[in-house]
């Protein structure tokens, strides 16, 4: 499978006014994709609307939330992007966290791994355009049809962490999603998702695979390191991602800092976060050796990379063009990525 180095959205210290402009250029250096995300910013889906109308990038969505979307209400946002983009859009779904669903938005987080399964299976149906009527354990559809489907087909991914989700990638839908691991940690995670794809009776090597990878781009040091700890601590403390890393292995590494937080000593917590860590989850250094790290993860397994750059400078255009220079840098051209 082809190894394709790819955007990812939102682009620190580029507005969606600019975004065209910044997509072409990325274009024309050999990133091939453009894959967004949604947490407490904008959508996932304007973002895309603004590249697939200048580009000929391939678009993804990593993810929309199956929570937060009805099943109609997501049918349709997928044919308008898959309208203007038509073959060059890709759906990635998953089923967030605990503080995303229940704290913001109200609604209960429970089966989620079932959740995500039938939204899948439901889309799958309904953007071929037929009559749809699904009952499932979290999901019920009577009689929707989509009345405008897309022309060419939309491949489905799923989001994963652990087995449970990470199975459901293989067994039912096109690729699967990591982030927030090591290129090391890459390897268990596809080896999931294959074994799944071949008990199903489907092509193990016809999943893709793709990962959000987080690039720093501070100079290494310790002022640059503590921050990135305290990133650490906002997302591992989250359940679902405190079960991940003890399925991954590292309960020991990080008892420490779980044992503080749950304590409610913040300063420990992040004190306890091993400077080893940093390195093993984020992308960090010179070019040469970010692009070493990229690679890396391409290694594992990994087929589609979105590069997810990241800077503490708080001046917005010292941090624009910090942003622009490493898209320079580690564009697929300049690289050396390859098939």
């Amino acid at each position: 499978m082809k190894k394709r180095w790819s955007l990812s959205l939102p682009m620190a210290g580029v507005p969606l006014a600019d975004l065209a402009r910044v997509a072409r250029e990325a274009e024309e250096l050999g990133y091939t994709d453009a894959w967004s995300s949604e947490v407490d910013g904008i959508d996932a889906f304007t973002p895309l609307c603004v590249i697939g109308g200048a580009t000929n990038m391939r678009l993804g969505t990593a993810i929309v939330n199956v929570y937060t979307r009805g099943p109609q209400t997501l049918a349709s946002s997928v044919a308008g992007l898959a309208e203007l983009a038509p073959g060059r859009f890709v759906l990635g779904i998953g089923s967030g966290s605990q503080p995303i669903i229940e704290r913001w938005n109200g609604v209960k987080f429970e089966k989620p791994v079932t959740r995500v399964r039938e939204m899948a299976q439901f889309l799958k149906q309904a953007l071929t355009g037929e009559r749809v009527v699904f009952e499932g354990e979290t999901i019920r559809v009577n009689g929707f049809r989509l009345s405008a489907p897309p022309e060419k087909p939309v491949p489905i991914h799923i989001a994963g962490l652990r087995s449970g989700m990470l199975r459901a990638a293989g067994q039912v839908a096109d690729g699967a999603i990591v982030n927030w691991l090591s290129a090391e940690d890459v390897k268990k995670s596809v080896a999931v998702v294959r074994e799944a794809a071949s008990e199903a009776g489907r092509d193990p090597a016809s999943i893709e695979i793709t990962a959000r990878l987080i690039v720093n781009l501070d100079p290494v040091t310790k002022e640059s390191t503590d921050g990135l700890k305290r990133a650490v601590t906002t997302y591992l403390n989250v359940p679902v991602y405190r079960k991940f890393h003890e399925w991954l292995g590292r309960t020991e590494e990080l008892a420490g800092m779980w044992n503080a937080w749950d304590a409610g000593d913040r300063k420990a917590s992040l004190d306890a976060v091993p400077d080893t860590l940093i390195d093993e989850l984020m992308i960090r250094g010179t070019p040469e050796e970010r692009n070493a790290g990229v690679r890396a993860y391409m290694d594992a397994g990994v087929d589609t990379a979105f590069l997810s750059f990241g800077t503490s400078e708080p001046d917005p255009g010292k941090r624009r063009a910090i942003v622009m220079q490493a898209l320079r840098d580690m564009a697929p051209v300049t690289a050396g990525a390859g098939t």
